[in-house]
C-alpha cells in the first residue's frame, strides 16, 4: 500500500490505518501449514514484509519501518509449530487464551497468556504457541528489523510436511505439489533442520520463559509522557525485564474517557495498536475513529494526537523504533 504524505492534497488518514476487519489473512504461509493442529492458522503481514514462505501473502503497508508488524488469528486448538528466529519476536495478546512452548519438540518449558499479556522471545530459541481458549484468539506480533529473515523449523515439521506435498527451497519460497507447483530449475529444497543445529540453539525452561513475559496490569515504568492527565503508561519493552535490544521500545497506555495523548511529534517510526476502546486519532490535523484490532503508522516528524471519545476509555500499545524511548517535541502554542 501506498501511503501519501501528510501534508499533500492526496493524504487520507485512511491510508495509514490497517482495520481489523480489513486484514487480508494468509492460510497457508508457511511449511506447516496442513500439519494437524496447525491447519487452520490465519497469518497477517500488517507492515513489512514479515518472514511469511508464501509469495501471495498480502502486505498492507510496505513503508520500511525498522521494525514489522503481523498478526496470527487461530481457533481453539490451532498449534502454531516449533521454529526459531535470528531476530526478536514479541507478541502482544489482543484476544483468546494462548500457551507458548520451548524446545525442538515444545517440552522444555511453557507459559500461559492471556489479553494484555506481552512475550518477547529471544533469538535463536524454538518457540511454539497453541490457541488454548476456547474462542478464536488474535495475537499482534512485532518483528525486529526492515528484514526479519527466515524462520529455522524443528526437523519434525519438515517430515510432516512432505506428506502433505509442501516443499521449502533454500530461498525460502514454500512450493505446494498439490497445486501442481513445480520449483524453478535449479532451486534446491532447504535441507531439514540437523541436529547440530539443533544443538547449537538456547534452551529455555518455563521460569526462564516467564522472564520474558510482561503480564496485563502489573506495574511496569512510565513512558513519555509520564503525569499526562487521564493516562496512565507501561513501558513493556525497553525496562527490566525486557530491556535487551529489540530495534524498538513499545509502551501500552490507558487512557480514561475524555482524556488526550496531547498534539506531539517524533521523530521515529510511531504505531498504534488499540487493543480495547475507541479512539480519535489525528494525523497531521486530519482525524478518524479507530477501534479494537486496528493498527495506525504515523510518518516521522508530523504532528499526531490520541484521545478516547466521551464516556469511553481505551488502551493502545505504541511501538517506536529505537531502543530507548524517544523524546517528544511539542508544537509551539
Amino acid at each position: 500500500m501506498d501511503n501519501p504524505s501528510p501534508g499533500s492534497k492526496d493524504f487520507e488518514i485512511e491510508s495509514r490505518i490497517v482495520r481489523y476487519q480489513d486484514l487480508a489473512p494468509c492460510r497457508d504461509a508457511f511449511i506447516d501449514t496442513r500439519s494437524p493442529g496447525s491447519d487452520q492458522k490465519e497469518n497477517f503481514t500488517i507492515i513489512g514484509p514479515g518472514v511469511s514462505e508464501n509469495r501471495n501473502q498480502f502486505v498492507h503497508v510496505s513503508e520500511p519501518h525498522g521494525f514489522n508488524i503481523g498478526g496470527a488469528r487461530q481457533p481453539p486448538r490451532c498449534l502454531n509449530s516449533q521454529h526459531s528466529h535470528e531476530t526478536v519476536e514479541v507478541f502482544y495478546v489482543h484476544s483468546g487464551r494462548w500457551r507458548f512452548m520451548t524446545g525442538e519438540h515444545g517440552e522444555d518449558g511453557d507459559v500461559r497468556l492471556e489479553p494484555g499479556d506481552l512475550i518477547s522471545i529471544p533469538t535463536r530459541l524454538f518457540r511454539g504457541f497453541e490457541n488454548v481458549g476456547l474462542d478464536t484468539g488474535f495475537l499482534w506480533a512485532v518483528l525486529g528489523g526492515d528484514d526479519p529473515g527466515r524462520v529455522l523449523w524443528a526437523p519434525y515439521v519438515f517430515e510432516m510436511a512432505k506428506s502433505f506435498g509442501l516443499i521449502l527451497l533454500e530461498n525460502g519460497a514454500l512450493i505446494d505439489s498439490t497445486k501442481g507447483e513445480q520449483a524453478p530449475a535449479g532451486a534446491q529444497p532447504m535441507p531439514a533442520t540437523t541436529p547440530e543445529q539443533v544443538a547449537a540453539l538456547r534452551r529455555a525452561d518455563s521460569s526462564a520463559l516467564e522472564q520474558c513475559v510482561s503480564r496485563a496490569r502489573a506495574p511496569r515504568p512510565p513512558g513519555i509522557f509520564p503525569g499526562a492527565p487521564g493516562v496512565s503508561e507501561r513501558l513493556l519493552v525497553g525496562a527490566p525485564p525486557l530491556d535487551w535490544a529489540h530495534g524498538f521500545t513499545i509502551v501500552e497506555s490507558t487512557i480514561e474517557h475524555g482524556a488526550a495523548i496531547k498534539d506531539h511529534i517524533l521523530d521515529v517510526s510511531d504505531v498504534w495498536f488499540i487493543q480495547s476502546g475507541r479512539v480519535e486519532v489525528s494525523i497531521d490535523g486530519v482525524s478518524a475513529v479507530c477501534g479494537p484490532g486496528d493498527t495506525v503508522t504515523v510518518p516521522k516528524g508530523v504532528l499526531r494526537r490520541l484521545r478516547t471519545l466521551e464516556g469511553e476509555a481505551a488502551i493502545v500499545a505504541q511501538v517506536r523504533g529505537g531502543d530507548t524511548l524517544p523524546r517528544p517535541s511539542l508544537p509551539e502554542i
